[in-house]
């Protein structure tokens, strides 16, 4: 095996032991809830602007060339009820995951590293308290907690845009546009793509605070960690977003 190959399944086996002792000292040890609700606010209300301003474009994007081509084959009447599906089974949850997550896991990171190289956790530890407990268990449940609810708001704000875009481009009523859309969609396309993101949250949390953690040469390695840190979560994301998508077209 390569040198490079055996860094990467230690990198891996790092990464699913940190989940598992975080996963246990969730179920475990007292909640911080007070540091929590910090990191909720820090990882959910602070992404508000880039979850809106992707879900909108993305909209507006999708729907002129979908209508585009819609329209150019007779099938306009279908454009509603095409953009409403894909925004919800995968636009809005999948993008937004993979644009906030980057966000989220760089700055989870960049903290966490610079704590790391200033030696603030092993002053944690040295007091007796637990890093885990204090650092990674909030960032993940703040993490599992705010994803999905920021994936609703891309939703409303992606298909918002795409029934103006409609009206606008392609001459397709609101009402139309809405009563299509409403028609089309079932409780089985929102839950197939709101529940992936509980998991795309987990994991970006679970990276950020790995490459955090894991920091070594000072401010320049801080930068090192936070770059790795959105691309690999970056690439975690669409992985864990096909094989999903897989299994829940085949159950």
């Amino acid at each position: 095996m390569s040198t490079k190959a055996q860094r990467v399944f230690e990198e891996v086996g790092a990464v699913v032991l940190l989940g598992a002792r975080a996963l246990k000292t969730l179920f475990r040890k007292r909640f911080d809830v007070r540091e929590t609700v910090y990191q909720i606010e820090q990882l959910g209300v602070r992404s508000m602007g880039i979850a809106t301003a992707t879900s909108i474009f993305v909209g507006v994007v999708m729907t002129i060339q979908f209508g585009y081509y819609m329209e150019k084959y007779g099938l306009k009447e279908a454009l509603s009820r095409t953009i409403t599906i894909s925004e919800t089974r995968e636009l809005a949850p999948a993008l937004t995951s993979l644009v906030v997550g980057s966000r989220i896991a760089a700055g989870m990171a960049a903290e966490l590293g610079s704590m790391t190289v200033t030696e603030q956790v092993d002053a944690i530890r040295a007091l007796g308290a637990d890093p885990i407990r204090r650092l990674v268990v909030p960032r993940i449940t703040a993490s599992v907690l705010t994803l999905p609810l920021i994936a609703c708001f891309a939703l409303v704000f992606g298909l918002s845009a795409a029934v103006l875009i409609g009206w606008l481009n392609y001459a397709i009523a609101p009402a139309d546009f809405i009563g299509g859309a409403l028609e089309a969609l079932s409780m089985e396309d929102y839950l197939s793509g709101l529940s992936k993101t509980p998991i795309f949250g987990f994991l970006i949390a679970l990276l950020g605070c790995h490459f955090g953690l894991t920091t070594r040469g000072g401010t320049e390695g801080v930068g090192r960690a936070t770059t790795r840190a959105v691309v690999v979560v970056s690439i975690t994301v669409l992985i864990s977003d096909a094989l999903l998508t897989q299994i829940f077209v085949m159950f």
